[in-house]
């Protein structure tokens, strides 16, 4: 992307403002199978006695460094609220009472031949 918004008449000083106040993402330092075995691990030994069965179907977003947490029932807020607590947390999801947060694919059903 070219630097010069000179062309952009008064929209340039506010896409300067939003270059400049711009916070880089929070990027992942460990590898998938890591990510899923440290959240999992924190799930399963801390947090399952804690939210199941009083929150099942809700999200919880767990930092997998700290074990710090938050639960709703909108993952988006679950994950906004930790990570306005923790910025740099490396955060895992999990649907509370499923093994994980979202199905891919269709559900079949047997059929009868």
């Amino acid at each position: 992307m070219a630097s010069d918004l000179s062309g952009l008449g008064p929209w340039r000083l506010v896409m300067k403002q939003n270059r400049k106040n711009a916070t880089t993402a929070n990027q992942p330092r460990y590898s998938k199978e890591e990510f899923a075995r440290r959240g999992d691990a924190i799930y399963e030994r801390d947090l399952r006695g804690l939210l199941e069965p009083q929150h099942n179907g809700k999200f919880v977003v767990i930092d997998i460094e700290t074990g710090a947490y938050e639960v709703d029932a909108d993952e988006l807020a679950a994950s906004d609220r930790l990570l306005a607590r923790l910025p740099n947390a490396q955060p895992w999801l999990r649907r509370v009472g499923y093994r994980h947060a979202h199905r891919f694919g269709l559900l079949t059903s047997a059929r009868k031949t």
